[in-house]
């Protein structure tokens, strides 16, 4: 009867020093989850495309011919971001890149649209988004981004398969490399530009192709809760 009792006392001790642990354990991952998830979230306008003269396009000599212009115009459904809405800084909206290119005949091709300069995004980027007028071709459209070591990545966007405007997003790996923790003022990914690449049935005639409102989600954290008294390391 004894030996039973004390088997009994036994399981219900070990039962509760279980149950404590699992406690603690559930209570460390959600302080865990809280400290680690230091996030300061912010939708950033990119560029709006409103200056054609700040891109450039390209595409092999013997594939085609290619040009760009700007039309007014852009997305209905676009909304101005809600950061510059409240701080009044939204800049004019008024125009679109259009690209249009006119192919020699069908064979396996690539159209490149570039900024003069790289475009950098401050911060960890997330996502980046970009308003199309794909004119429902089946061409394959990818961004092209520099991480932090200056190593070229292709991150595709998704077919152009569709009428009218519609938002492309893509997700920045987080095999992408953003930051170096040693440093604290260089961070970030560039935008280098975009890149299509036509359906190898459907490069024939002439192409057109619209963009606008390049957004990327991106985590100012890092760049708010820098020391303002920190040397930078450029000398």
């Amino acid at each position: 009867m004894k030996r039973t009792l004390l088997c009994t006392l036994l399981v219900l001790a070990a039962t509760a020093v279980a149950s404590a642990q699992q406690d603690d354990n559930q209570a460390l991952a959600a302080n865990l989850g809280r400290d680690t998830a230091q996030q300061r979230l912010q939708e950033i306008s990119v560029s709006k495309f409103e200056d054609s003269g700040f891109w450039r396009v390209y595409m092999p000599i013997d594939q085609g011919v290619i040009e760009a212009r700007r039309f007014e115009g852009g997305p209905l459904a676009k909304q101005p971001l809600a950061e510059e809405e409240a701080i009044g800084i939204a800049t004019p909206d008024r125009y679109v890149l259009g690209v249009k290119a006119s192919f020699f005949r069908r064979q396996n091709a690539e159209i490149y649209i570039q900024p003069i300069r790289p475009l950098q995004i401050p911060g960890i980027t997330k996502t980046i988004s970009v308003w199309v007028v794909g004119r429902n071709n089946n061409h394959l459209l990818s961004v092209v981004v520099a991480d932090y070591f200056g190593n070229v990545n292709v991150l595709r966007m998704g077919r152009l398969n569709f009428s009218g405007w519609k938002q492309l997003t893509t997700t920045v790996p987080p095999t992408l490399v953003q930051r170096d923790f040693h440093y604290s003022d260089r961070m970030g990914v560039q935008i280098l530009g975009f890149m299509i690449e036509p359906e190898l049935m459907e490069t024939y005639g002439t192409y057109y192709v619209y963009f606008d409102g390049l957004t990327a989600l991106t985590d100012l954290f890092a760049e708010e809760s820098r020391d303002p008294d920190d040397m930078i390391d450029s000398w």
